[in-house]
């Protein structure tokens, strides 16, 4: 085993905070227990504001992301309905798959890997749907296998301009927590999330947040479901319990990690993010690569995909920055398979974190002899980090003073 801590630089899972090591590493505690909704009832309330949410719900599944898919789906639809979606990733294309597998008629939209959500097209589609058919509409807000992030905001204009009543569901997996996301202001009626990214956690935790609106959805809905099913959920969660077993370890974890991004100010972890994914974009461009992401306005603060030129393989380059420098890079996924890498940056990181990132990437790129110049990539960055460190200081300064 290799000296050393192996460098993580995936999108997920995250690093952990030693603070939430620290607050997961107790004994096992009964869920059932008098005091247990003293954590269970925080959780749910101040998840509220994680989510910028004001009515509604927000339920903690075991699970990961595709769970929450599927809880949001099958306690709001009913097989036969239609969903407008668009496949414009990995992450998109298995949302539109479980639709399928559900029953549901997917009118999905294909999309170049490199955009974002096309929101003309939606609206096109929702002006044109008279009888409303259309009862949902999928938007996968960041897209981790190609580093594209979409306008929730917009789509919620085309579905308003129509007076359009379908529900507008939000895959925030990759982006809640790390990016704004505002779900009472742009009318999300479904948000999904999981505990492995921007709330820095083990993966485990599939975290659901549906509006009032939502909740009415599911009373008439027929898709089976049992484990994920929002009354069970419900019926327990009012009195801070649950209908089975609760991942109890994590939720302790959860706790910590809510009160580390609320004492940070969500609008500081919004624009630390953004900071730190500029140095990324900043090496990008020194190398003369090119991001998926193929114009500015789609370009995620999360993770960034990373072509390499023709004629060399980004797997390898993956390869060996594990096996020879530790430093785990995100690998293509699907189309995308030896032709990009990933850096994700998301979650628990700082300046110092990323240029490691970006030195390991620039070797273990050198050594399967794509043209780079050693040193390009982090020196940007560098200057980067500097130029803005001390305005980033200044705004932080609110949140650390309150």
């Amino acid at each position: 085993m290799p000296a050393g801590f192996n460098s993580l630089f995936i999108p997920g899972p995250t690093n952990f905070p030693n603070e939430l090591r620290a607050a997961m590493n107790l004994p096992a505690e009964d869920q059932r227990s008098p005091d247990f909704p003293k954590l269970s009832l925080g959780l749910f309330r101040d998840l509220k504001k994680i989510f910028q949410m004001e009515d509604g719900q927000v339920f903690m599944f075991p699970g990961s992301g595709t769970g929450g898919w599927e809880s949001a789906i099958t306690n709001t639809l009913s097989p036969g309905d239609t969903v407008l979606a668009s496949d414009f990733g990995q992450f998109s294309h298995l949302w539109i798959d479980l639709c399928q597998r559900h029953g549901l008629n997917v009118d999905a939209i294909d999309v170049d890997w490199g955009e974002g959500v096309p929101v003309d097209i939606y609206a096109d589609r929702l002006a044109k749907d008279k009888e409303h058919r259309i009862k949902a509409v999928l938007v996968c807000h960041n897209e981790t296998a190609t580093g594209v992030t979409s306008d929730i905001a917009a789509v919620r204009k085309a579905l308003d301009a129509v007076s359009h009543p379908a529900l507008l569901m939000v895959d925030g997996v990759s982006s809640i927590a790390s990016i704004d996301f505002r779900m009472a202001e742009w009318g999300v009626d479904l948000a999904v999330s999981g505990s492995q990214k921007g709330f820095m956690l083990p993966t485990g935790l599939a975290i659901v947040a549906a509006s009032a609106k939502a909740l009415e959805a599911s009373k008439t809905a027929k898709c089976p479901r049992c484990f994920f099913s929002f009354d069970d959920m419900m019926a327990a969660n009012k009195d801070g319990y649950f209908p089975y077993t609760p991942a109890t370890t994590l939720m302790r974890g959860l706790r910590a990690s809510i009160d580390i991004l609320l004492d940070e100010g969500l609008e500081n972890v919004f624009a630390r993010h953004n900071r730190l994914a500029e140095g990324v974009r900043k090496a990008v461009s020194a190398w003369n690569l090119d991001l998926v992401a193929k114009d500015p306005k789609w370009y995620s603060d999360t993770v960034s995909a990373i072509y390499v030129p023709d004629g060399f393989d980004a797997t390898e380059v993956a390869r060996i920055a594990y096996g020879r420098y530790n430093l785990s890079l995100g690998s293509g996924l699907s189309r995308l398979s030896g032709r990009v890498f990933r850096i994700g940056h998301l979650g628990w990181l700082n300046d110092l974190m990323l240029v490691q990132a970006i030195a390991g990437a620039e070797m273990a790129m050198a050594d399967v002899g794509i043209p780079i110049e050693l040193g390009s990539g982090v020196a940007a960055a560098q200057q980067h980090y500097r130029q803005t460190a001390a305005l980033a200081e200044l705004a932080a300064q609110p949140a650390l003073a309150s």
